[in-house]
């Protein structure tokens, strides 16, 4: 059996541009991409942390240093300049795979820089 489960994510990213009349797409900072070991052309769910919008689209690049997150074509209708986004992409892993499996989480600023990069999330408490 393949488990879906969750291969990177970029954590709070500001959103920098939405526009609609593009090809239908998240463009993302090539830097931010090497971070999270996402790729041009990948699914993504981006998850909006203004307004809790839910949405799936898929990756092209994005000026390498820019800091550039931008929602394109349907995307668009999802987001403001300037919202905080989660985005993920997900992977099919085996059960052997999936025990070893580790994530890139990469922590970003308000203007799209690294603050920090992980493995692992701290397991909530009460």
């Amino acid at each position: 059996m393949n488990l879906h489960m969750l291969k990177a994510k970029l954590h709070l990213a500001t959103v920098t541009h939405a526009e609609l009349h593009y090809d239908g797409s998240c463009a993302i900072d090539e830097n931010l991409l090497d971070a999270a070991g996402m790729r041009e052309f990948e699914a993504i769910d981006v998850y909006n942390v203004n307004n809790g919008e839910r949405f799936s689209t898929y990756i092209i690049r994005g000026e390498r240093g820019s800091g550039m997150i931008s929602m394109n074509g349907a995307a668009a209708r999802k987001v403001q300049v300037g919202d905080r986004v989660i985005i993920a992409a997900y992977g099919s892993y085996s059960e052997a795979e999936a025990d070893n499996h580790k994530p890139k989480l990469v922590y970003l600023n308000e203007s799209n820089e690294i603050e920090r990069a992980n493995h692992s999330i701290p397991m909530q408490l009460v």
